[in-house]
């Protein structure tokens, strides 16, 4: 078979599982996406110009894209109430406001109080921005997350997540359709760091001091700010590809300020050798050594409900001084 035509193959694969998760009528999505299947394959049977069973197979994936690049996301749906209200912020010169920071209080994973509070900060004090990575079964992919900190030892931690509906389970498979809503979760650490090593079972988190000025950070964190913003009044879909939680975090920034493109920002549980080879994070142990110093999981299990919970959890990690 040629490189066509095992191209208009996966095209078809692609336009029947659209089909399949994305129209909004459950019980039309199977028939519909097989009915698309058997009419490609009629086409090819019955017609025996290639030129024209080419050409309309590909007018068939066209329809059904632009279909599907007209769906539009939604901010206004039954939310799981971790994830219902979004987080915005106020910008009065040097002073951010950010609303809506989440601070739950577990008792188990999904058994919690969801809290909220709004904090000033000043732009001014911003010294640090931290890197978490958490890997959750394969060595190859990580959820990341951003942490901020402040003179005085406040911390604001970003995270961005698909925003789930009531009933709702994310699925990596889905994540490559449009099924999920982007979100930037906003929150204390005590809530999306503590989550992750004291709640949920089998999540091993690292804690990377990313290297940079004070300047460098400042405008770090203003491409947060800015995106939470822009989420906050249109929604955006999540991909598993284009936006997701590492990708989202090079296309929030200008283009031309972006770093190179590596294979590592999409197969993201190697990120911190990217990091590495590129002196972002410390570099004055092996990574290995790295690696294992940066591990938080046992402090963070220690400090748990800890008023300086932030500051337990950074303690002997490379590069980070308290």
């Amino acid at each position: 078979m040629s490189a066509g035509w095992c191209g208009l193959a996966l095209l078809t694969t692609w336009a029947a599982a659209g089909l399949y998760f994305d129209v909004r009528i459950p019980w039309l999505r199977a028939p519909l996406a097989v009915a698309y299947v058997l009419v490609v394959l009629t086409v090819l049977v019955l017609i025996k110009r290639r030129w024209l069973t080419a050409g309309l197979t590909a007018g068939g994936f066209t329809l059904v894209l632009a279909w599907w690049l007209a769906l539009q996301p939604s901010n206004d749906l039954d939310w799981q109430p971790d994830l219902a209200l979004l987080p915005y912020a106020d910008l009065n010169g040097s002073q951010v406001t950010l609303h809506n920071i989440r601070n739950c209080d577990y008792r188990t994973e999904t058994d919690f109080d969801v809290r909220h509070y709004n904090k000033t900060f000043d732009l001014g004090q911003i010294r640090t921005a931290d890197l978490y990575m958490v890997y959750w079964g394969s060595p190859h992919m990580a959820h990341t997350m951003v942490s901020f900190g402040f003179e005085g030892g406040d911390y604001v931690c970003f995270s961005i997540e698909t925003r789930k509906e009531k009933g709702e389970g994310y699925s990596t498979i889905k994540g490559l359709f449009r099924q999920f809503e982007l979100i930037y979760v906003v929150a204390d650490e005590r809530d999306l760091v503590r989550l992750r090593t004291n709640y949920r079972q089998g999540e091993d988190v690292y804690l990377y001091r990313l290297r940079g000025s004070p300047e460098q950070v400042r405008a770090f964190f203003l491409d947060y700010v800015r995106r939470v913003n822009d989420l906050h009044q249109q929604p955006e879909w999540y991909s598993a590809i284009a936006h997701n939680c590492t990708t989202s975090i090079r296309t929030q920034r200008a283009a031309t300020d972006r770093a190179p493109w590596d294979w590592r920002m999409l197969v993201n549980g190697y990120g911190n050798e990217l990091l590495y080879e590129r002196g972002a994070i410390a570099t004055n142990l092996p990574l290995a050594e790295l690696k294992r110093r940066c591990h938080i999981n046992e402090r963070a299990q220690a400090a748990d409900q800890a008023p300086d919970f932030s500051q337990q959890i950074r303690l002997g990690v490379p590069g980070i001084e308290l």
